[in-house]
C-alpha cells in the first residue's frame, strides 16, 4: 500500500511540473502573438521580425527542455528517497521463521551451555533443547574477524540478512530448512532441525570402521535424495540457488537415511567463509574461480563415487600416480579399462542385478566428474537417470 501511495504521489508531482511547463510555454506564445499582431510589420522591419521569431522558438524549446530535465532529476531524487526509506532494516536479536520457536526461549537457550557436535575453521555446531522440549541444531558461524571492515559494514550485514530470509523460505524434503537465526556483532547463529543420525560423513566413517552396514538400496536412496535436493535449488528456486559447498558433512541423514542438504549457499553468502575442500571442488573453481550449477554437479559426482566405493577422496590411495591423483580419475580409468567392478565397495558385491545397477551408477559418476563443465549432465537430467537406475 505504501509503495502504491509513493508511486501515486510521484505521478502527481510530474503532472504538476508538466502542466506548469505547458502553461508557461502557452502564455509566452499568447503574449508574443498579441505583440506581433498588434501592429503590422513594415518591410524595413522584416529581418528584425524573423529574428524575434527565432528567439521565441528557441526560448520555447529551451524552456521545454529545461522543464523536462528538471522533472526527470526531481523524479530520480524522489525514487532514491523512496528506496532509502524502504530498504531492509538490520534486525537485532532472534529472527524466527518457525511457530514452534519463541524468540525469547531461543535467546535463553543459546546463552546456556550446549552440547558440542563438531567444529570447523569458521564455527561450531551445537545441539540444544528449548523449554518446550524441541531439540534444535545450532550452527555458529564466525565469518568476520573482530574489527574487520566486513564486521562493521551495514551493507554486508543487510545483504546477509536478505539472503538468509530467502534460504528460510526454501522448503523441500531433501533440504534442511533454516528455522531461525541470531545476528551478533561478529557472527551468526543459524538454527535448524536436529537430525540424530548425523551426516553422511559420520555414517561413511562408521561403514569404513565396520560399525555399520549400508546396503546398496540405502546408498542409492541417499544419492537420489541428494540430487533431488540439488535439482530443487537449481530449477525450482527463484532466484536460483547454488550450494557452493556440497560434501558428505553437509548431507544430513534422518532415521530412515533420507538425506537433507545443509549449508545451502552459505559459502557464497559469508564474505570470509572457507570454501569446500579440494576433494569435492570442481577443477574450474581452481582455474578461473568460476562457480556454476555444473560445479555442484561435480561435487555430487564425488559423493556418488564415495557411496559406490566406500572410499574417502582424501585417502592417500588417490595420491598415487598410478591411480591418477583423484577419485574421479581413478573411476574414469577403471571405466575405460572395463574394470569398473574393481572400484565397488566389497561390502556391496552380491546379487548380479544390484551389481549391474552399481556399474551403471559408476558410469553416471564418471560423467558427473568430467573436467569440462559442459560435459556434465544437469541436475534435472540426473534425477530420472538415478531414479530409474534399476530399469537399465
Amino acid at each position: 500500500m505504501e509503495k502504491c501511495l509513493n508511486r501515486k504521489t510521484l505521478t502527481q508531482i510530474l503532472l504538476v511540473l508538466f502542466w506548469y511547463c505547458t502553461f508557461h510555454t502557452a502564455k509566452c506564445q499568447e503574449t508574443m502573438t498579441e505583440h506581433l499582431f498588434s501592429e503590422s510589420p513594415s518591410p524595413s522591419r522584416v529581418p528584425e521580425f524573423k529574428n524575434n521569431w527565432r528567439r521565441i522558438i528557441l526560448s520555447i524549446l529551451f524552456g521545454c527542455l529545461t522543464g523536462f530535465f528538471v522533472a526527470i532529476l526531481f523524479a530520480c531524487l524522489i525514487r532514491v528517497f523512496i528506496l532509502y526509506m524502504n530498504r531492509t532494516p538490520i534486525l537485532k536479536g532472534p529472527v524466527v521463521f518457525s511457530p514452534k520457536i519463541a524468540p525469547r526461549t531461543l535467546q535463553l537457550a543459546l546463552s546456556n551451555e550446549n552440547h558440542l557436535l563438531g567444529s570447523s575453521p569458521n564455527g561450531k555446531y551445537y545441539r540444544t533443547v528449548l523449554d518446550n522440549g524441541l531439540t534444535i541444531a545450532v550452527k555458529r558461524l564466525e565469518p568476520f574477524e573482530t574489527g574487520s571492515p566486513e564486521a562493521q559494514s551495514k551493507s554486508v550485514k543487510r545483504r546477509i540478512q536478505q539472503e538468509l530470509e530467502i534460504l528460510a523460505s526454501v522448503r523441500h524434503r531433501n533440504l534442511m530448512s533454516l528455522r531461525a537465526y541470531v545476528r551478533e556483532s561478529d557472527r551468526f547463529s543459524l538454527v535448524y532441525d536436529y537430525v540424530p543420525t548425523g551426516s553422511l560423513e559420520d555414517v561413511m566413517d562408521r561403514v569404513r570402521s565396520n560399525q555399520l552396514q549400508l546396503s546398496w538400496e540405502i546408498r542409492h536412496r541417499i544419492a537420489v535424495g541428494v540430487i533431488k535436493g540439488l535439482d530443487y535449488l537449481h530449477c525450482n528456486c527463484n532466484p536460483r540457488i547454488l550450494h557452493y559447498n556440497l560434501k558428505p558433512s553437509n548431507v544430513m541423514l534422518d532415521a530412515e537415511f533420507e538425506p537433507r542438504l545443509a549449508d545451502c549457499g552459505l559459502a557464497h553468502l559469508m564474505p570470509n567463509l572457507g570454501r569446500m575442500t579440494s576433494g569435492y571442488t570442481a577443477p574450474e573453481c581452481f582455474q578461473n574461480c568460476r562457480y556454476t550449477e555444473k560445479s555442484d554437479i561435480f561435487s555430487f559426482g564425488v559423493i556418488l563415487g564415495v557411496l559406490l566405493t566406500g572410499r574417502d577422496p582424501s585417502d592417500p590411495f588417490f595420491g598415487e600416480a598410478s591411480v591418477g591423483g583423484s577419485l574421479g580419475r581413478w573411476l574414469r580409468h577403471l571405466q575405460q579399462a572395463g574394470e569398473a567392478k574393481e572400484a565397488l565397495d566389497k561390502n556391496l558385491l552380491g546379487e548380479e542385478v544390484e551389481e549391474d545397477e552399481m556399474l551403471m551408477a559408476v558410469r553416471i559418476a564418471v560423467v558427473c566428474l568430467s573436467d569440462l563443465p559442459a560435459d556434465r549432465p544437469s541436475s534435472d537430467e540426473l534425477v530420472p537417470m538415478l531414479t530409474q537406475l534399476h530399469s537399465f
